[in-house]
């Protein structure tokens, strides 16, 4: 019975993923539209788009929770995904992902159908584009923590040249958008945001958020401070990008002390196997020749 509940849930599954991802009368007229208008050049170049399409057309018709809808928007923009309809699109991957562990579980494609994996793999499928995410915005906020000295650097330069802080952050971004990228991009955003008319310590504060490094909320806080309290911006950054520089070499230091703690592991798991038979192995062998005639003789 197990095997046919299997097959009779995977089925009604891939019809229920059909009928979601089925597009609808004005977007096929739409997408036919398109084809006719933009002509041959335009045909090879929606496949992802196609695909993006339905992953939104998905992830609109998934069931969303409200606490977390805030954490994840925030977890995307980190991650340097800032387009409206991401959050769309990653409930679609994310349902997508795990209907396609069940449907692998739950069929004879590469294994016999098991419900009991199956509901596994949706759960894992479930929560394995969560992971992944957090892993891409770990990485980017790494990156972003890297190239603030550099552009400390940078930005005490062009203070002290006679620049005002607005135009020190958009000329540093201008000049870290080869080499930090993810820096330059942010440092734009915040020039976008001035221009647009909001308070220089809105986009600061955007920008915190936005980055997720508690480096770079630090920087912004002593900035927004400066500007209330008119102190020099130069002389604080000059002093913020010592504290900064400390903190660097201490990390680097904490990171060196945990390497004996960690070479550990790869030690205990893949070298003392090794030398345990390099230097036992001989003497065990003997042994057994030795003794197993002994025992024989005996009997």
């Amino acid at each position: 019975m197990l095997p046919l509940l299997a097959f009779v849930l995977g089925s009604a599954i891939v019809a229920a993923a059909a009928y979601a991802l089925m597009p609808s009368k004005a977007i096929a007229i739409d997408r036919r539209l398109e084809e006719l208008t933009v002509g041959r050049e335009g045909e090879d170049r929606p496949r992802l788009q196609s695909l993006l399409a339905a992953l939104k057309r998905l992830g609109e018709r998934a069931p969303k929770s409200a606490k977390e809808l805030g954490t994840l928007r925030l977890r995307l923009v980190q991650a340097g995904f800032r387009r409206e309809e991401a959050l769309t699109i990653f409930f679609g991957v994310r349902v997508a992902f795990a209907l396609a562990l069940f449907a692998v579980f739950a069929t004879s494609i590469f294994t016999r159908p098991n419900i009991t994996l199956a509901l596994g793999g949706l759960g894992l499928g479930y929560l394995l584009p969560g992971i992944v995410l957090a892993r891409l915005a770990k990485r980017r906020s790494h990156r972003i923590r890297l190239s603030l000295a550099d552009m400390l650097d940078l930005l005490v330069v062009s203070v002290e040249a006679g620049l005002g802080l607005d135009q020190a952050l958009s000329r540093v971004g201008q000049e870290l958008a080869f080499a930090y990228p993810e820096l330059s991009d942010e440092l734009r955003l915040i020039n976008l945001e001035l221009r647009a008319g909001k308070p220089r310590s809105e986009a600061l504060r955007n920008l915190a958020d936005r980055t997720g490094v508690d480096d770079l909320s630090s920087l912004v806080t002593m900035l927004i401070q400066t500007d209330k309290f008119g102190t020099s911006v130069a002389q604080s950054l000059r002093v913020y990008s010592d504290t900064l520089r400390t903190k660097r070499r201490q990390r680097a230091e904490e990171a060196a002390a945990k390497t004996g703690v960690k070479m550990v592991f790869p030690l205990v798991l893949c070298i003392f196997p090794a030398i345990w038979v390099v230097t036992i192995g001989p003497a065990a062998i003997r042994f057994v020749q030795v003794l197993f005639p002994m025992i024989e003789n005996a009997k």
